[in-house]
């Protein structure tokens, strides 16, 4: 596998951003390509991205770009699309992919209509490229200031993990290996929608102690579904698992706790989505981790209760009796 010196950013938000500085860190070239041109011309100009990551002023050597035709020229691509439009930027960009150039995906979730993982979706447009996936506990305005920070890195054979983890890798931004793309996947799909919920009952006021319950019961329902997806249980307890998940359950600074916070705080959801510019994905990946749990016939019972709350209007103090008058059993 061939040395990477030049990267290709596909997205122009808050993390693909984050990443471009995270990548000039780790000493190579990074070129956002993004489809808004107002943030290709801010990048350029003033070097922030004023829209998605205001106030982080990024090295001048990071140029953005709305001509995708430039990826023939890098030695390696990020994926940093949402999840839902994964599939069309894949179209977008197909006839500029060199064979030879690995794709690595930085969007946490599934796609709603199809209950299929971001690497499947790739695969289908790239059949002949490495396909990896990276994930982790990160916050974009901390990974964008150089702040420590570690992810997983996984791929199909673990020596081009490791290569991956080699080459954009730095002091700051320390990547892991991983075997496990199925357990990374869902695991960073997934806690979106534990986030969700516990940003709803700290927006409720039911307190602490049931914070964490919900993440605790809600690393279970992750790790039920990507074993029988199957991921490995061990690939739940690392970064891109429990590590993702205390990081975006805990904090405001997570869009998909916060979002939680506020519909427990009564705000109405599509009055949430109106005044936000990044995506909060549990939103969607709600929907699609529930049909793929019928699919593999999981029973996630919080997942379906924040399903209920977000698309079907259910009264989130009903949903919380649901889940307390679930029969006792073991742990």
């Amino acid at each position: 596998m061939k040395s990477i010196q030049t990267i290709g950013i596909l997205g122009g938000g808050a993390w693909a951003t984050a990443l471009a500085q995270a990548m000039h860190g780790s000493g190579k070239k990074a070129t956002l390509f993004a489809r808004n041109q107002s943030v290709v011309d801010d990048i350029n100009k003033t070097h922030i991205n004023s829209s998605y990551l205001p106030g982080i002023l990024l090295d001048a050597s990071i140029q953005a770009s709305s001509d995708v035709a430039g990826l023939k020229n890098c030695d390696a691509i990020l994926l940093t699309v949402p999840a839902q439009y994964m599939r069309q930027a894949c179209e977008r960009i197909k006839a500029h992919v060199v064979k030879t150039t690995p794709l690595i995906i930085c969007a946490k979730g599934i796609e709603t209509n199809t209950a299929t993982l971001m690497a499947d979706i790739v695969k289908e447009a790239f059949p002949d490229n490495i396909i990896a996936v990276l994930s982790g506990p990160t916050f974009a305005a901390e990974v964008a200031k150089g702040l420590p920070s570690a992810v997983t890195i996984a791929a199909s054979a673990l020596d081009i993990a490791k290569h991956l983890c080699e080459q954009l890798g730095s002091r700051t931004f320390r990547p892991y290996a991983s075997a496990d793309v199925v357990g990374v996947e869902i695991a960073g799909a997934l806690k979106n929608v534990m986030a969700i919920g516990c940003g709803v009952v700290i927006g409720k006021g039911l307190g602490e102690n049931a914070r964490t319950a919900l993440m605790t019961r809600g690393l279970r329902e992750m790790t039920r579904l990507a074993v029988a997806s199957g991921g490995k249980q061990e690939t739940l307890m690392g970064l891109s698992g429990l590590g993702d998940l205390v990081l975006t359950c805990g904090s405001t600074q997570s869009r998909n706790m916060s979002l939680g916070l506020a519909l427990g705080r009564g705000e109405r959801l599509d009055s949430i989505l109106k005044n936000r510019v990044s995506v909060a994905e549990g939103v969607s990946t709600s929907l699609a981790a529930q049909l793929l749990a019928k699919k593999r016939h999981v029973d996630m019972p919080i997942t379906d209760a924040v399903v209920s709350v977000l698309h079907h209007n259910a009264d989130i103090g009903a949903m919380m009796e649901q889940l307390l008058s679930r029969p006792l059993t073991t742990e």
